[in-house]
Order: structure tokens, then C-alpha cells, then sequence
């Protein structure tokens, strides 16, 4: 994949968004389900072109994310809203923290197998372009979740798969896949 010059935004409904210990609901009519563990950022002001001074101020606190996503819908879209945004596909927690290490670890396991595991030193984009690249082009809200990207390696789930998704400082964030009829 290449690697984009600006950040790649997209938008998952509130209805995708459920929490620790909950079943991500597969769809039957989705073919192919993929793990993406994040780092997400919690927006505790509602905030417009923040600058890089202010980042930190704007923050709130920083939770796991698991942005779960149709794989097979999202390669016959030409934008990612569907394949995103089916309900339980954003599994958010366990808690909110305050901060997390300048180097935090990101790890993903599926069945107590690690799939992915990176830190956020080796993300694409910081927080803070991030923040300030979103926020030129709409107001951030207080509460607005912003995921941070993937680490290299996602990959598909199964019905009765257990996804961990853990950030150091965070805790961990656990969620079993069921498909449904």
C-alpha cells in the first residue's frame, strides 16, 4: 500500500461502537471480517484548527480500538463507510486513560495468538498531525473518538474468535466474533 501524504479520515456511526466483553455481530451477508487494533484518541474539547502547541490540551485521554472492518464490502466500495460501519464494529475500552508512554505498544491476539504488535513511534502520522490535520477540516466535539491507524499484519476472524486488542497503559480490550443469520 502506499503511503498517503495526509491522513485518511473516515467516519464509523454510533451504532458500531460497543465495549469490553461485548460480541462483534458478523452479518450474513459479509463475507470476509478483519481485526485492526488501534490506539485512539479521546477529544475532550470541542476544538478548530488546533496547532501544534495546543494538541495536548484538546486531548482527553486514550483507549483501545479494535476497528473491525468488511474486507471483501470495503474492496467493492469506493468509500469505506459500509464496511466499517455495520453495528459492534467498533469495540472501544476498556477504560479511558489519561496518557499512555511516548513508545506504547499496540498488540493484537486472536485466540491468545499475537497478529499484530507495533509501538506508536512507528505510526504513518503522529497525534498530534493527526489532530491538526482533522480539525482543519471540521470542528472536533467534545467525545469524538479519532483512531490512530494499524499496525502492519491484520487479518480475518472467525465465528468464536477471541480478539484482544491491548495498549500499554491502557489495559486490554476483549471481544468474541459471532456470525449471525
Amino acid at each position: 500500500m502506499d503511503v498517503p501524504d495526509r491522513p485518511v479520515f473516515f467516519y464509523k456511526p454510533p451504532s458500531s461502537v460497543i465495549g469490553d466483553g461485548e460480541r462483534i455481530l458478523v452479518p450474513s451477508e459479509v463475507g470476509r471480517v478483519d481485526y485492526e487494533a488501534e490506539l485512539a484518541v479521546v477529544v475532550g474539547e470541542r476544538c478548530k484548527n488546533v496547532s501544534s502547541g495546543e494538541v495536548g490540551d484538546v486531548i482527553a485521554g486514550f483507549t483501545c480500538l479494535n476497528d473491525v472492518t468488511a474486507r471483501d464490502v470495503q474492496e467493492n466500495e469506493l468509500q469505506w463507510v459500509r464496511s466499517k460501519g455495520f453495528d459492534s464494529f467498533c469495540p472501544i475500552g476498556p477504560c479511558v486513560v489519561d496518557s499512555v508512554p511516548e513508545d506504547a505498544s499496540v498488540v493484537c491476539r486472536v485466540n491468545g495468538v499475537v497478529e499484530q504488535e507495533s509501538d506508536i513511534t512507528n505510526f504513518i502520522f503522529s497525534i498530534e498531525e493527526i489532530i491538526m490535520d482533522l480539525s482543519s477540516v471540521m470542528t472536533l466535539e467534545k467525545g469524538d473518538v479519532i483512531s490512530t491507524g494499524t499496525p502492519p499484519g491484520v487479518g480475518r476472524l472467525s465465528d468464536g474468535d477471541v480478539v484482544e486488542v491491548e495498549v500499554d497503559g491502557v489495559g486490554v480490550l476483549e471481544n468474541e466474533v459471532s456470525y449471525i443469520e
